[in-house]
């Protein structure tokens, strides 16, 4: 197939070192085109994708087969060895299933982030044990075997539970990375609110802890998602959000986290922020007085 035609291209290469740690959602094989190459063992277009992402700077990328139980293990393996064949960008292994995530910490280069383990007891167990005997940081999600809870103070008591495992386990808070679970606010319109007030309690009650999150789950269902998507990146960050899945060719998400970081003091005399504009990222503007 012409898998060069599948995607959007940003032609920026930007060297630029952020704050935040974006890890990238594309090689996701829920995704018809991903769906399609995992089937077809098309590598070529997996690692297209891969170098997309990479040249946009992102800190891992995620892997996520997508597939039936009975093939996952064999196309999530496949992945990882087809992605880390042309790179050293680490790996986010994104399964629920830990024999799947055991195959493929069989075959890969260097420690992965592993997305995710939650307060389900069983899942917990499997999964922080894989990470710990090899040293795995994870992402932990804020819901149990009752789901995802209705409020900031039950996600928050989620989140201390697994928190309690993860230093029993030997994993420490800085290993962590707390997912507060993004809903989308076509459904409820609360779900913003509670996000970002379950990320401030977090980093006030484990400073060491990193926050994520989908981002574009926000925005589901609503028209100009990526208006909204940025627009919620920039108040994550500002309650403490240190990484973020999503889609690093998205230039609205691009320019709202250069933003951030300017406004936040993070970015040292302007220049990630200026070196993008110069770069044409920021499309017709004002000029720089």
């Amino acid at each position: 197939m012409d898998w060069r035609s599948t995607l959007q291209l940003d032609d920026l290469n930007l060297p630029i070192r952020l704050h935040m740690k974006i890890i990238g959602e594309k090689i996701n094989g829920t995704l018809g085109p991903v769906k399609k190459a995992i089937a077809e063992r098309d590598a070529n277009f997996i690692r297209f994708l891969a170098q997309q992402q990479i040249d946009a700077g992102v800190g891992w990328l995620d892997i996520h087969a997508g597939t039936q139980a009975d093939k996952e293990i064999k196309d999530l393996v496949w992945l990882v060895e087809t992605v880390q064949e042309m790179t050293k960008v680490p790996l986010c292994l994104d399964s629920t299933n830990p024999e799947v995530l055991a195959a493929a910490l069989k075959v890969i280069h260097q420690p992965p982030l592993i997305n995710s383990i939650s307060g389900e007891v069983e899942r917990l167990e499997h999964i922080l044990s894989l990470a710990a005997e090899h040293g795995c940081q994870v992402i932990a999600l804020a819901m149990d075997g009752r789901g995802i809870p209705s409020s900031v103070l039950g996600r928050m008591d989620v989140i201390r539970n697994i928190i309690t495992e993860t230093r029993r386990c030997g994993i420490s808070d800085e290993m962590i990375y707390i997912d507060p679970l993004i809903l989308t606010i076509a459904t409820n319109i609360d779900s913003g609110m509670i996000s970002l007030q379950t990320m401030r309690m977090v980093k006030a009650e484990y400073p060491n802890v990193h926050l994520t999150c989908a981002i574009s789950n926000i925005s589901f269902g609503l028209p100009s998602r990526s208006l909204i998507n940025s627009t919620f990146l920039t108040l994550a960050i500002a309650a403490g959000l240190d990484s973020a899945i999503l889609d690093p060719l998205d230039r609205y998400l691009r320019k709202a986290l250069l933003a951030s970081e300017l406004l936040l003091g993070r970015d040292r005399h302007c220049l990630n922020y200026t070196q993008a504009y110069r770069s044409g990222l920021f499309g017709r503007s004002d000029p720089i007085n």
